[in-house]
Order: C-alpha cells, then structure tokens, then sequence
C-alpha cells in the first residue's frame, strides 16, 4: 500500500469552494442576471521618458470616464450603464458587466502632471504621463582646513 502525503491547505481550498457555492445566488439581481464587480484590464508600460496606460473601456462613452492624478498615484474611475432594457426579449445569457469601477495607481516615479494626455478611441483609453528629469546627485567637494 503506497504511503499517501496528506496536504492539509487542499482541503482549505475545497471548503472555500463549497462556502463560494452557497453565496452565489446571494448577490442576484433581477432574473438571471448577477451583480458582478467589473474593473477595466489595464497595460502599464513605462519608458525612459514616460508612462504610459492604456485601459479597455469597451461601449463606455466619454463623458463617463473620469482620469486625476493625486501626487504619485493615478485614478481611473466611471460607470458603465446599462443599455435600454428590452422586457419582450428573452436572453438566454448575459455576461457583460455593469456599474462603476474605481481604478488607482501607484506611480512611483515624478511626473509633469501639467502635461500628461489622455484619448479615447475604440474603447481604449490611453494615457501618456511624462516623466520629470530626474535629479542628479550632486557632488560636494570637501575643503581640507
């Protein structure tokens, strides 16, 4: 009979599986239809210059997105509406999600917040965040007395 190692965080994982289950019908709203927390995929790319972002934003028009910056951290927020609904239409699945979302960024390098840019086209939402010239350490020359 072969000796069998028993790893105690697998039967963690299936319980929160299982306690997942239980809550899953909590959180319907409407018929068929589920409150889901949505948040947008975002591509963070930095160069020698500059940051740049570029988030997905598909169907969101751009009066309801919403980009500040707060020192060293970038925000991205809005809401993305539900369309007109149709009571004669019977879906069969719906899997696009809803409501605001709130994103931020840390930063982590200084940049010209007077001269970042943001656009908006087919659903990408990009923006170029320059970065300020980067402090040199200064040498300080030392007197002998």
């Amino acid at each position: 009979m072969p000796i069998i190692r028993w790893d105690p965080f697998s039967d963690m994982v299936q319980l929160r599986d299982e306690i997942g289950r239980w809550f899953e019908g909590i959180t319907e709203r409407g018929k068929g239809r589920k409150a889901a927390a949505w948040a947008p995929e975002v591509d963070i790319k930095e160069t020698d210059t500059e940051i740049q972002v570029k988030a997905d934003l598909p169907g969101m028009k751009l009066e309801d997105i919403d980009v500040s910056i707060d020192e060293d951290r970038l925000i991205i927020k809005g809401e993305r509406k539900v369309e007109k609904e149709e009571k004669e239409k019977n879906y069969v699945r719906v899997e696009r999600n809803y409501g605001s979302f709130y994103r931020s960024f840390d930063i982590g390098v200084s940049v010209k917040a007077d001269e970042i840019k943001a656009s908006y086209k087919d659903g990408v939402l990009e923006i170029t965040l320059p970065k300020t010239e980067a402090k040199k350490p200064k040498k300080i020359e030392i007197s002998a007395k």
